[in-house]
């Protein structure tokens, strides 16, 4: 099972590419937990996370955002803007598997 957690201002669109991270996961046959969170709270779920995203309206906070996430072993990461606004969950969780493999 891997743990992907995404990280944003509001969480409304967030939401809908969790959902379609979700079935593209399920499709690959890939057990996952993924869930979006305010950006305000990345500290409170770090354990037993695989791979911290943030979409892009918060992307600005990377560097603080490394700065709680790397001491924890967990890479974090930028969501591809194009991605994220097409909604394109099985492009993002890619992008995901791949921040994990090379952590």
């Amino acid at each position: 099972m891997i743990t992907i957690n995404l990280f944003c201002a509001a969480g409304m669109s967030t939401s809908l590419l969790v959902a379609k991270m979700k079935k593209a996961a399920e499709a690959k046959g890939i057990e996952a937990n993924i869930e979006a969170f305010p950006e305000s709270q990345i500290s409170k779920h770090l354990d037993g996370l695989d791979a911290a995203l943030l979409g892009p309206q918060v992307g600005y906070t990377l560097p603080n955002a490394k700065k709680i996430c790397e001491p924890a072993g967990v890479p974090v990461a930028v969501i591809p803007m194009v991605d994220y606004g097409m909604l394109n969950g099985e492009k993002v969780l890619d992008f995901a598997l791949n921040l994990i493999q090379n952590k």
